[in-house]
């Protein structure tokens, strides 16, 4: 049986780098480990953390296609972050120009929640624990 251990990272590629740098790192908190420029592939890799786990790769690319990303696209939904309290975090984006949906409740947990999108578009949730 295939042991995996945890999830490692996500990878995104953005459209607009200096803008979803600053919206990974500014607005929603990341930390930087590590910022390469690769010149062969015109293209930037960010390594960035939450809470010191490794979680996400930022990569730009020159022209990348567009890709559908609404959360009911085929493909990858949507990814979540973990809050304490929703109604806080939501303000705390609404402060740095970051509109979300209204709450929701999971009907299956009783848990609030509610999407906003990145830069790109790509959504992205809170859920409160």
């Amino acid at each position: 049986m295939l042991q995996l251990k945890s999830v490692h990272h996500i990878a995104i590629i953005c459209t607009d780098y200096p803008t979803s740098k600053s919206f990974y790192v500014d607005i929603l908190g990341f930390q930087i480990d590590q910022e390469v420029y690769r010149e062969t592939r015109q293209s930037y890799k960010l390594d960035l953390s939450l809470n010191g786990q490794y979680c996400i790769e930022l990569f730009s690319f020159p022209n990348p296609p567009a890709r559908p990303s609404r959360p009911e696209a085929c493909g990858l939904r949507h990814l979540a972050f973990a809050v304490d309290n929703i109604e806080a975090s939501c303000q705390e984006l609404l402060k740095k120009g970051v509109t979300t949906e209204p709450i929701r409740i999971d009907t299956l947990t009783g848990k609030k929640f509610t999407f906003f999108s990145d830069p790109d578009g790509l959504p992205l949730e809170l859920y409160e624990f």
